[in-house]
Protein backbone atom coordinates (compact mmCIF):
# COMPACT_ATOMS: atom_id res chain seq x y z
CA UNK A 1 0.00 0.00 0.00
CA UNK A 2 2.94 2.35 0.66
CA UNK A 3 4.12 1.93 -2.93
CA UNK A 4 0.64 2.82 -4.18
CA UNK A 5 0.52 5.83 -1.87
CA UNK A 6 3.90 7.04 -3.11
CA UNK A 7 2.81 6.62 -6.73
CA UNK A 8 -0.42 8.58 -6.22
CA UNK A 9 1.50 11.34 -4.44
CA UNK A 10 4.04 11.52 -7.25
CA UNK A 11 1.41 12.06 -9.96
CA UNK A 12 -0.79 14.35 -7.86
CA UNK A 13 0.80 17.60 -9.14
CA UNK A 14 -0.17 16.63 -12.69
CA UNK A 15 -3.85 16.56 -11.72
CA UNK A 16 -3.86 19.38 -9.16
CA UNK A 17 -4.91 22.92 -10.07
CA UNK A 18 -2.52 24.27 -12.68
CA UNK A 19 -1.28 20.80 -13.58
CA UNK A 20 -1.11 19.36 -17.07
CA UNK A 21 -4.12 17.13 -16.51
CA UNK A 22 -6.09 19.44 -14.20
CA UNK A 23 -9.41 18.74 -15.90
CA UNK A 24 -9.01 15.04 -15.16
CA UNK A 25 -8.65 15.60 -11.40
CA UNK A 26 -12.02 13.93 -10.64
CA UNK A 27 -10.65 10.70 -12.13
CA UNK A 28 -7.50 10.91 -9.98
CA UNK A 29 -9.45 11.76 -6.83
CA UNK A 30 -11.83 8.82 -7.31
CA UNK A 31 -8.96 6.33 -7.44
CA UNK A 32 -7.13 7.98 -4.53
CA UNK A 33 -10.08 7.95 -2.15
CA UNK A 34 -11.02 4.37 -2.99
CA UNK A 35 -7.84 3.16 -1.29
CA UNK A 36 -7.10 6.01 1.18
CA UNK A 37 -8.97 8.56 3.26
CA UNK A 38 -9.19 12.08 1.78
CA UNK A 39 -6.30 14.41 2.64
CA UNK A 40 -8.71 17.27 3.34
CA UNK A 41 -10.32 16.93 6.77
CA UNK A 42 -12.13 19.20 9.20
CA UNK A 43 -10.00 21.00 11.81
CA UNK A 44 -12.52 22.48 14.23
CA UNK A 45 -14.92 20.95 16.73
CA UNK A 46 -18.09 22.21 15.07
CA UNK A 47 -18.39 19.25 12.74
CA UNK A 48 -19.95 15.86 13.40
CA UNK A 49 -17.44 13.15 12.55
CA UNK A 50 -18.61 9.77 11.35
CA UNK A 51 -16.68 6.83 9.94
CA UNK A 52 -19.47 6.26 7.38
CA UNK A 53 -19.10 8.24 4.18
CA UNK A 54 -20.72 7.76 0.78
CA UNK A 55 -18.07 5.32 -0.45
CA UNK A 56 -18.38 3.09 2.60
CA UNK A 57 -22.16 3.24 2.46
CA UNK A 58 -22.17 2.10 -1.15
CA UNK A 59 -19.60 -0.63 -0.47
CA UNK A 60 -21.80 -1.94 2.36
CA UNK A 61 -24.73 -2.20 -0.06
CA UNK A 62 -22.50 -4.11 -2.49
CA UNK A 63 -21.55 -6.50 0.33
CA UNK A 64 -25.26 -7.02 1.03
CA UNK A 65 -25.72 -7.87 -2.66
CA UNK A 66 -23.10 -10.65 -2.64
CA UNK A 67 -25.60 -13.45 -1.75
CA UNK A 68 -27.81 -12.34 -4.66
CA UNK A 69 -24.82 -12.26 -7.02
CA UNK A 70 -23.79 -15.80 -6.04
CA UNK A 71 -27.32 -17.10 -6.52
CA UNK A 72 -27.57 -15.17 -9.82
CA UNK A 73 -24.60 -17.04 -11.25
CA UNK A 74 -25.60 -20.41 -9.80
CA UNK A 75 -29.28 -20.30 -10.79
CA UNK A 76 -28.56 -18.93 -14.27
CA UNK A 77 -26.12 -21.77 -14.85
CA UNK A 78 -28.46 -24.32 -13.29
CA UNK A 79 -31.39 -23.33 -15.50
CA UNK A 80 -29.14 -23.43 -18.57
CA UNK A 81 -27.65 -26.82 -17.69
CA UNK A 82 -31.12 -28.21 -16.95
CA UNK A 83 -32.28 -27.01 -20.38
CA UNK A 84 -29.25 -28.58 -22.05
CA UNK A 85 -30.02 -31.85 -20.28
CA UNK A 86 -33.44 -31.82 -22.00
CA UNK A 87 -32.08 -31.41 -25.50
CA UNK A 88 -31.22 -27.75 -26.08
CA UNK A 89 -27.92 -26.70 -27.67
CA UNK A 90 -25.42 -24.48 -25.82
CA UNK A 91 -24.57 -20.95 -26.82
CA UNK A 92 -21.69 -21.11 -29.30
CA UNK A 93 -18.83 -19.25 -27.61
CA UNK A 94 -19.88 -20.13 -24.09
CA UNK A 95 -20.32 -23.77 -25.03
CA UNK A 96 -16.89 -23.77 -26.69
CA UNK A 97 -15.29 -22.25 -23.58
CA UNK A 98 -16.97 -24.71 -21.23
CA UNK A 99 -15.83 -27.58 -23.42
CA UNK A 100 -12.27 -26.24 -23.40
CA UNK A 101 -12.29 -25.93 -19.62
CA UNK A 102 -13.82 -29.39 -19.31
CA UNK A 103 -16.48 -28.20 -16.85
CA UNK A 104 -19.47 -29.91 -18.41
CA UNK A 105 -23.19 -29.14 -18.17
CA UNK A 106 -24.25 -31.17 -15.16
CA UNK A 107 -27.07 -29.30 -13.31
CA UNK A 108 -26.15 -31.24 -10.19
CA UNK A 109 -22.62 -29.82 -10.14
CA UNK A 110 -22.65 -26.52 -8.23
CA UNK A 111 -19.27 -25.46 -9.60
CA UNK A 112 -20.34 -26.15 -13.21
CA UNK A 113 -23.53 -24.14 -12.68
CA UNK A 114 -21.72 -21.15 -11.18
CA UNK A 115 -19.14 -21.04 -13.98
CA UNK A 116 -21.80 -21.37 -16.69
CA UNK A 117 -23.93 -18.68 -15.05
CA UNK A 118 -20.93 -16.38 -14.64
CA UNK A 119 -20.42 -16.48 -18.41
CA UNK A 120 -23.80 -14.74 -18.72
CA UNK A 121 -23.73 -12.50 -15.65
CA UNK A 122 -20.19 -11.09 -15.88
CA UNK A 123 -20.45 -9.71 -19.45
CA UNK A 124 -23.62 -7.84 -18.48
CA UNK A 125 -21.89 -6.51 -15.35
CA UNK A 126 -18.80 -5.40 -17.30
CA UNK A 127 -20.81 -3.59 -19.97
CA UNK A 128 -22.83 -1.84 -17.27
CA UNK A 129 -19.75 -0.56 -15.47
CA UNK A 130 -17.73 0.31 -18.57
CA UNK A 131 -20.51 2.32 -20.21
CA UNK A 132 -22.09 3.76 -17.08
CA UNK A 133 -18.72 4.48 -15.46
CA UNK A 134 -17.49 6.46 -18.44
CA UNK A 135 -20.69 8.51 -18.43
CA UNK A 136 -20.17 9.28 -14.72
CA UNK A 137 -16.55 10.35 -15.37
CA UNK A 138 -17.62 12.50 -18.32
CA UNK A 139 -20.23 14.38 -16.30
CA UNK A 140 -17.80 14.83 -13.40
CA UNK A 141 -15.14 16.32 -15.69
CA UNK A 142 -17.60 18.64 -17.45
CA UNK A 143 -19.11 19.81 -14.16
CA UNK A 144 -15.67 19.94 -12.47
CA UNK A 145 -16.66 17.98 -9.38
CA UNK A 146 -15.58 14.73 -7.79
CA UNK A 147 -16.80 11.43 -9.23
CA UNK A 148 -19.73 10.32 -7.13
CA UNK A 149 -19.92 6.79 -5.78
CA UNK A 150 -23.63 6.36 -6.30
CA UNK A 151 -23.06 4.52 -9.57
CA UNK A 152 -21.28 1.72 -7.72
CA UNK A 153 -24.62 0.43 -6.45
CA UNK A 154 -26.55 1.30 -9.62
CA UNK A 155 -24.04 -0.67 -11.65
CA UNK A 156 -24.41 -3.69 -9.37
CA UNK A 157 -28.20 -3.56 -9.24
CA UNK A 158 -29.09 -3.32 -12.93
CA UNK A 159 -27.51 -6.63 -14.10
CA UNK A 160 -29.33 -8.47 -11.32
CA UNK A 161 -32.69 -7.23 -12.64
CA UNK A 162 -32.11 -8.44 -16.20
CA UNK A 163 -32.69 -11.80 -17.91
CA UNK A 164 -29.53 -13.73 -18.84
CA UNK A 165 -30.11 -13.61 -22.61
CA UNK A 166 -30.44 -9.83 -22.94
CA UNK A 167 -28.22 -8.46 -25.75
CA UNK A 168 -25.25 -6.53 -24.42
CA UNK A 169 -25.91 -3.52 -26.66
CA UNK A 170 -29.29 -3.17 -24.97
CA UNK A 171 -27.56 -3.24 -21.58
CA UNK A 172 -25.36 -0.36 -22.75
CA UNK A 173 -28.38 1.64 -23.91
CA UNK A 174 -30.29 0.91 -20.71
CA UNK A 175 -27.55 2.00 -18.31
CA UNK A 176 -26.91 5.12 -20.43
CA UNK A 177 -30.57 6.07 -20.17
CA UNK A 178 -30.71 5.28 -16.45
CA UNK A 179 -27.62 7.36 -15.57
CA UNK A 180 -28.33 10.33 -17.82
CA UNK A 181 -32.13 10.62 -17.66
CA UNK A 182 -32.62 9.02 -14.25
CA UNK A 183 -29.86 10.91 -12.42
CA UNK A 184 -27.54 13.32 -14.22
CA UNK A 185 -30.21 15.62 -15.65
CA UNK A 186 -31.38 16.20 -12.06
CA UNK A 187 -27.88 17.17 -10.92
CA UNK A 188 -26.20 13.83 -10.18
CA UNK A 189 -25.97 11.63 -7.10
CA UNK A 190 -28.20 12.83 -4.29
CA UNK A 191 -30.35 15.01 -6.56
CA UNK A 192 -32.26 12.37 -8.53
CA UNK A 193 -35.95 11.81 -7.87
CA UNK A 194 -36.03 8.40 -9.58
CA UNK A 195 -34.07 5.24 -8.87
CA UNK A 196 -31.49 5.13 -11.72
CA UNK A 197 -31.31 1.33 -11.88
CA UNK A 198 -35.09 1.02 -12.12
CA UNK A 199 -35.19 3.84 -14.67
CA UNK A 200 -32.78 1.84 -16.83
CA UNK A 201 -34.85 -1.32 -16.33
CA UNK A 202 -38.07 0.49 -17.23
CA UNK A 203 -36.49 1.89 -20.40
CA UNK A 204 -35.41 -1.57 -21.51
CA UNK A 205 -38.80 -3.09 -20.72
CA UNK A 206 -40.78 -0.60 -22.77
CA UNK A 207 -38.22 -0.16 -25.56
CA UNK A 208 -37.34 -3.85 -26.07
CA UNK A 209 -40.11 -5.96 -24.49
CA UNK A 210 -39.29 -9.03 -26.60
CA UNK A 211 -35.81 -9.30 -25.06
CA UNK A 212 -36.85 -8.67 -21.47
CA UNK A 213 -40.15 -10.53 -21.17
CA UNK A 214 -41.94 -13.54 -22.63
CA UNK A 215 -41.40 -17.22 -21.93
CA UNK A 216 -37.98 -17.84 -23.51
CA UNK A 217 -35.61 -15.14 -22.29
CA UNK A 218 -35.24 -16.37 -18.72
CA UNK A 219 -33.18 -19.44 -19.52
CA UNK A 220 -29.59 -18.84 -20.60
CA UNK A 221 -29.57 -20.98 -23.73
CA UNK A 222 -29.94 -19.17 -27.03
CA UNK A 223 -30.05 -21.96 -29.62
CA UNK A 224 -33.73 -22.76 -30.25
CA UNK A 225 -33.29 -26.51 -30.69
CA UNK A 226 -35.16 -27.59 -27.61
CA UNK A 227 -37.25 -30.67 -27.21
CA UNK A 228 -40.96 -30.07 -27.68
CA UNK A 229 -42.63 -28.41 -24.75
CA UNK A 230 -39.58 -26.78 -23.20
CA UNK A 231 -40.25 -23.28 -21.91
CA UNK A 232 -38.32 -20.97 -19.65
CA UNK A 233 -41.41 -19.09 -18.51
CA UNK A 234 -41.37 -17.56 -15.05
CA UNK A 235 -43.74 -18.74 -12.35
CA UNK A 236 -45.80 -15.55 -12.57
CA UNK A 237 -45.99 -15.90 -16.35
CA UNK A 238 -47.42 -19.40 -16.04
CA UNK A 239 -49.99 -18.36 -13.42
CA UNK A 240 -51.08 -15.41 -15.58
CA UNK A 241 -52.14 -17.72 -18.43
CA UNK A 242 -53.59 -20.48 -16.23
CA UNK A 243 -57.26 -21.45 -16.54
CA UNK A 244 -58.65 -19.75 -13.45
CA UNK A 245 -61.95 -21.68 -13.68
CA UNK A 246 -60.12 -24.74 -12.36
CA UNK A 247 -59.74 -25.13 -8.57
CA UNK A 248 -56.36 -23.84 -7.35
CA UNK A 249 -55.34 -23.03 -10.92
CA UNK A 250 -52.42 -20.93 -9.72
CA UNK A 251 -51.04 -23.84 -7.71
CA UNK A 252 -51.50 -26.25 -10.61
CA UNK A 253 -49.56 -23.83 -12.84
CA UNK A 254 -46.66 -23.96 -10.39
CA UNK A 255 -47.00 -27.74 -10.32
CA UNK A 256 -46.18 -27.88 -14.03
CA UNK A 257 -42.78 -26.46 -13.06
CA UNK A 258 -42.44 -28.81 -10.08
CA UNK A 259 -41.96 -25.64 -8.06
CA UNK A 260 -42.39 -25.80 -4.28
CA UNK A 261 -42.48 -22.83 -1.93
CA UNK A 262 -39.05 -23.78 -0.62
CA UNK A 263 -37.66 -23.84 -4.17
CA UNK A 264 -39.11 -20.39 -4.78
CA UNK A 265 -37.74 -19.10 -1.46
CA UNK A 266 -34.25 -20.39 -2.23
CA UNK A 267 -34.45 -19.13 -5.83
CA UNK A 268 -34.38 -22.31 -7.86
CA UNK A 269 -36.59 -21.09 -10.72
CA UNK A 270 -36.39 -19.05 -13.95
CA UNK A 271 -36.35 -15.28 -13.55
CA UNK A 272 -34.18 -12.19 -13.62
CA UNK A 273 -30.63 -13.21 -12.75
CA UNK A 274 -30.46 -11.82 -9.22
CA UNK A 275 -34.09 -11.53 -8.21
CA UNK A 276 -35.19 -15.14 -7.79
CA UNK A 277 -33.87 -15.88 -4.28
CA UNK A 278 -35.85 -14.46 -1.36
CA UNK A 279 -33.33 -16.14 0.96
CA UNK A 280 -30.40 -14.21 -0.53
CA UNK A 281 -32.41 -10.99 -0.31
CA UNK A 282 -33.26 -11.75 3.33
CA UNK A 283 -29.55 -12.07 4.14
CA UNK A 284 -28.92 -8.76 2.40
CA UNK A 285 -31.77 -7.16 4.34
CA UNK A 286 -30.17 -8.27 7.60
CA UNK A 287 -26.87 -6.62 6.62
CA UNK A 288 -28.54 -3.38 5.57
CA UNK A 289 -30.69 -3.15 8.69
CA UNK A 290 -27.82 -4.06 11.05
CA UNK A 291 -25.57 -1.37 9.55
CA UNK A 292 -28.40 1.19 9.54
CA UNK A 293 -28.10 1.78 5.79
CA UNK A 294 -31.38 0.20 4.70
CA UNK A 295 -34.63 1.40 6.27
CA UNK A 296 -36.45 -1.41 8.07
CA UNK A 297 -39.54 0.82 8.06
CA UNK A 298 -39.66 0.85 4.26
CA UNK A 299 -39.19 -2.93 4.13
CA UNK A 300 -41.82 -3.52 6.81
CA UNK A 301 -44.23 -1.18 5.04
CA UNK A 302 -43.81 -3.11 1.79
CA UNK A 303 -44.47 -6.44 3.50
CA UNK A 304 -47.53 -5.01 5.26
CA UNK A 305 -48.86 -3.63 1.97
CA UNK A 306 -48.45 -6.99 0.24
CA UNK A 307 -50.15 -8.75 3.14
CA UNK A 308 -53.17 -6.44 3.25
CA UNK A 309 -53.82 -6.34 -0.50
CA UNK A 310 -53.30 -10.11 -0.80
CA UNK A 311 -55.99 -10.72 1.84
CA UNK A 312 -58.36 -8.34 0.05
CA UNK A 313 -57.81 -9.89 -3.39
CA UNK A 314 -58.06 -13.45 -2.03
CA UNK A 315 -61.37 -12.58 -0.38
CA UNK A 316 -62.85 -11.60 -3.76
CA UNK A 317 -61.30 -14.45 -5.73
CA UNK A 318 -61.73 -14.85 -9.47
CA UNK A 319 -62.67 -17.46 -12.05
CA UNK A 320 -60.95 -15.55 -14.87
CA UNK A 321 -57.70 -14.42 -13.24
CA UNK A 322 -55.67 -17.03 -11.34
CA UNK A 323 -53.35 -14.35 -9.89
CA UNK A 324 -56.26 -13.09 -7.75
CA UNK A 325 -56.06 -16.29 -5.71
CA UNK A 326 -52.31 -16.33 -5.03
CA UNK A 327 -51.79 -16.07 -1.22
CA UNK A 328 -49.47 -13.65 0.57
CA UNK A 329 -46.68 -16.13 1.32
CA UNK A 330 -46.40 -17.02 -2.36
CA UNK A 331 -46.47 -13.39 -3.52
CA UNK A 332 -43.43 -12.72 -1.34
CA UNK A 333 -41.25 -15.37 -3.00
CA UNK A 334 -42.36 -14.97 -6.63
CA UNK A 335 -40.98 -12.46 -9.09
CA UNK A 336 -38.90 -9.56 -7.86
CA UNK A 337 -40.79 -8.93 -4.62
CA UNK A 338 -37.99 -9.64 -2.15
CA UNK A 339 -35.26 -7.99 -4.22
CA UNK A 340 -37.34 -4.88 -4.89
CA UNK A 341 -38.39 -4.24 -1.29
CA UNK A 342 -34.88 -4.82 0.10
CA UNK A 343 -32.64 -3.10 -2.46
CA UNK A 344 -34.82 -0.86 -4.63
CA UNK A 345 -37.48 0.57 -2.35
CA UNK A 346 -34.89 1.44 0.33
CA UNK A 347 -32.91 3.79 -1.95
CA UNK A 348 -32.28 6.72 0.46
CA UNK A 349 -32.21 9.36 -2.31
CA UNK A 350 -35.44 8.64 -4.17
CA UNK A 351 -37.43 7.62 -1.06
CA UNK A 352 -38.77 9.65 1.87
CA UNK A 353 -36.56 10.93 4.69
CA UNK A 354 -39.09 10.85 7.54
CA UNK A 355 -39.69 7.68 9.58
CA UNK A 356 -43.48 7.79 9.26
CA UNK A 357 -43.12 8.67 5.61
CA UNK A 358 -41.05 5.54 4.98
CA UNK A 359 -43.74 3.34 6.51
CA UNK A 360 -46.44 4.90 4.33
CA UNK A 361 -44.17 4.84 1.28
CA UNK A 362 -43.37 1.17 1.70
CA UNK A 363 -47.00 0.25 2.35
CA UNK A 364 -48.20 1.97 -0.82
CA UNK A 365 -45.44 0.34 -2.86
CA UNK A 366 -46.52 -3.10 -1.63
CA UNK A 367 -50.16 -2.41 -2.42
CA UNK A 368 -49.50 -0.97 -5.88
CA UNK A 369 -47.04 -3.70 -6.82
CA UNK A 370 -49.52 -6.51 -6.18
CA UNK A 371 -52.39 -4.62 -7.82
CA UNK A 372 -50.32 -4.17 -10.99
CA UNK A 373 -49.15 -7.79 -10.82
CA UNK A 374 -52.68 -9.16 -10.42
CA UNK A 375 -54.99 -6.78 -12.27
CA UNK A 376 -52.82 -6.67 -15.39
CA UNK A 377 -52.01 -10.31 -16.24
CA UNK A 378 -50.32 -9.22 -19.47
CA UNK A 379 -47.60 -7.75 -17.24
CA UNK A 380 -47.47 -10.09 -14.22
CA UNK A 381 -44.98 -8.03 -12.25
CA UNK A 382 -45.48 -4.60 -10.74
CA UNK A 383 -42.64 -3.76 -8.38
CA UNK A 384 -40.63 -1.72 -10.88
CA UNK A 385 -43.55 0.50 -11.82
CA UNK A 386 -44.82 0.75 -8.24
CA UNK A 387 -41.46 1.97 -6.90
CA UNK A 388 -40.92 4.46 -9.73
CA UNK A 389 -44.45 5.78 -9.24
CA UNK A 390 -43.92 6.23 -5.51
CA UNK A 391 -40.51 7.84 -6.12
CA UNK A 392 -42.40 10.74 -7.64
CA UNK A 393 -44.66 11.04 -4.60
CA UNK A 394 -42.00 10.64 -1.88
CA UNK A 395 -41.53 14.45 -1.47
CA UNK A 396 -45.28 14.80 -0.98
CA UNK A 397 -45.25 12.02 1.61
CA UNK A 398 -42.45 13.77 3.49
CA UNK A 399 -44.31 17.08 3.30
CA UNK A 400 -47.49 15.60 4.77
CA UNK A 401 -45.52 13.77 7.49
CA UNK A 402 -43.56 16.87 8.50
CA UNK A 403 -46.67 19.07 8.43
CA UNK A 404 -48.52 16.65 10.70
CA UNK A 405 -45.58 16.59 13.10
CA UNK A 406 -45.40 20.40 13.18
CA UNK A 407 -49.12 20.58 14.00
CA UNK A 408 -48.70 18.11 16.85
CA UNK A 409 -45.78 20.06 18.30
CA UNK A 410 -47.67 23.36 18.02
CA UNK A 411 -50.63 21.82 19.80
CA UNK A 412 -48.36 20.58 22.62
CA UNK A 413 -46.64 23.94 23.01
CA UNK A 414 -49.98 25.75 23.07
CA UNK A 415 -51.17 23.47 25.84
Amino acid sequence: MKALRDFLDSVHPLFAKGGKYEKFYPFYEANDTIFFTPDTVTKTGSHVRDGLDLKRMMITVVVALIPCIIVAMYNTGYQANAALAEGMSPDNWRGWLIDVLGIGYNPGNIFACIIHGALYYLPVLLVTFIVGGHIEVLFAIVRKHEINEGFLVTGMLLPLTLPPTIPLWQVALGISFGVIVGKEIFGGTGMNILNPALTARAFLFFAYPAQISGDKVWTAVTEATAVDGWSGATALGRIAIADASQPDAWYQALGTMNLTWVDAFVGNMPGSMGETSALACLIGAGILIYTGIGSWRTMAGCVAGVFVISIVLNSFGSETNALMNVPFHWHMVLGSAAFALVFMATDPVSGPYTDNGRLVYGFLIGVLAIIIRVVNPAYPEGWMLAILFMNVFSPLIDFVSISANVKRRLARSAA
